[in-house]
């Protein structure tokens, strides 16, 4: 037993050095640097302050933040509804399609993330290929401004963090026992009700995940609301953005990204007891 506990802890310490190295002491940084304030001229000033987080809860910094907390819920709605139905039909395919159209759903990510956001300026803008359709039907006058708005940032961010969503639904659909939604129909629950009654519930903690990865990986974006907001959106993930590159007060900017993570944090905690307790739940009913 003790050789084997050995060999695994050999195994999982690159794993462990590359998260600490890579991820923990990074965050540990940061959030040490949030402490402190920025020189006259710049820099870090190694004098411990909180001034960083009253300034950021400042109703300019902290309106940002909340417009940020709003665009990244209207995305992770949409993403969830789109992408649950899209995983509902994946593992309702028959078997030999499914992995041909789990294929099509995760394509996006084969290419880089600013290509796929140039590709939706191509679409977008005034001479774009979308006004140009809407113009082929016969759309009376211009069509409508589609980018550089609040609406092309949704839809970058949806389409961007969609297949999360598809992928975190999927395995739950799938290990779906289907007996259930059919002693369900011989109980002669409609397919509304049996949907809304077992087949939801069941499957949830997919949605639940999926929902936190598109709110945690929007609030923090700061390439999408540039390149398809024009910079007329200011995003929490420009602001820091701007700190760390312009504005050169990295201590602000740590504060802000500090809170980022707490936000991160707080949601997979949330997700995981959510998680925890629909498994009981489902484990409880089984047994009963």
């Amino acid at each position: 037993m003790r050789g084997t506990s050995l060999r695994s802890n050999a195994l999982m310490a690159p794993a462990v050095l590359w998260l600490g190295f890579l991820l923990i002491l990074p965050c540990a940084l940061v959030l040490a640097l949030s402490f402190f304030r920025r020189g006259i001229y710049g820099g870090v000033e190694y004098v411990l302050t909180l001034s960083n987080f009253a300034q950021a809860i400042d109703p300019l910094y902290a309106g940002i933040l909340l417009n940020s907390a709003r665009i990244a819920g209207i995305a992770t709605a949409i993403a969830v509804v789109i992408g649950y139905a899209a995983a509902y039909a994946i593992a309702s395919a028959p078997r030999r399609w499914q992995a041909v159209l789990l294929f099509f759903a995760v394509l996006p990510f084969w290419s880089n993330y600013l290509i796929r956001t140039y590709a939706w300026i191509v679409l977008l803008n005034s001479e774009g290929l979308i006004p140009l359709i809407l113009r082929w039907i016969g759309y009376p006058g211009e069509p409508p401004q589609l980018l550089y708005t609040e609406g092309a940032v949704i839809t970058g961010l949806v389409y961007n963090y969609l297949p999360f969503v598809i992928l975190a639904c999927y395995a739950p659909i799938l290990r779906l026992n289907p007996e259930l939604r059919e002693a369900s129909r011989d109980l002669g629950g409609s397919a509304i009700a049996t949907f809304l009654r077992i087949t939801l519930p069941l499957t949830l903690s997919g949605a639940a995940a999926g929902a936190v990865f598109v709110f945690v990986l929007s609030i923090g974006n700061f390439i999408t609301p540039a390149l398809l907001g024009g910079g007329r959106f200011q995003m929490v993930g420009n602001l820091v953005y701007h700190q760390f590159l312009s504005a050169n007060d990295w201590p602000f900017g740590s504060a802000l990204s500090a809170i980022l993570i707490a936000i991160m944090l707080l949601l997979l905690v949330a997700q995981a007891k959510a998680a925890e307790r629909a498994s009981g739940t489902a484990r409880s009913e089984s047994h009963g």
